[in-house]
């Protein structure tokens, strides 16, 4: 499944949406699809401040246990509680009901690292 071409992604493969100085965040379908079922979630709390490259927070599968990087530098908004309370979420809608969490940007400048889908598809997704 080709990734959707309306936000940006890291090489740390997570997924982000920006609109206006707020973004939403989440891990991408090949991160979902590597750790295989997602059985836990948690991020850190509203109003953590954090730089770009942070772990802000972690995933955990039957397989392993991964942090979530922040690719800007923010404050964290709202946590996805849905997804906290049931992570399966991630597992079968990543993009849409397992998103993770919602960041006020600060400085936008670690967008530069991302690339738009077709790229991630081609050098990272695989």
């Amino acid at each position: 499944m080709a990734s959707p071409t309306d936000r940006s992604y890291t090489k740390t493969h997570e997924w982000i949406k920006v609109e206006g100085d707020i973004a939403t965040l989440g891990l991408t379908r090949h991160a979902v699809d590597q750790l295989t079922d997602v059985t836990f979630v948690e991020m850190k709390k509203p109003g953590t401040v954090f730089a770009a490259g942070s772990a802000i927070g972690e995933v955990e599968s039957v397989k392993t246990t991964s942090d979530v990087y922040a690719p800007v530098a923010g404050a964290i908004l709202e946590i996805n509680s849905s997804a906290v309370s049931d992570p399966s979420l991630l597992n079968s809608d990543p993009f849409g009901a397992g998103w993770l969490l919602k960041i006020k940007i600060s400085d936008p400048a670690g967008l530069s690292a991302c690339v738009d889908g077709p790229t991630y598809d081609a050098e990272f997704a695989h």
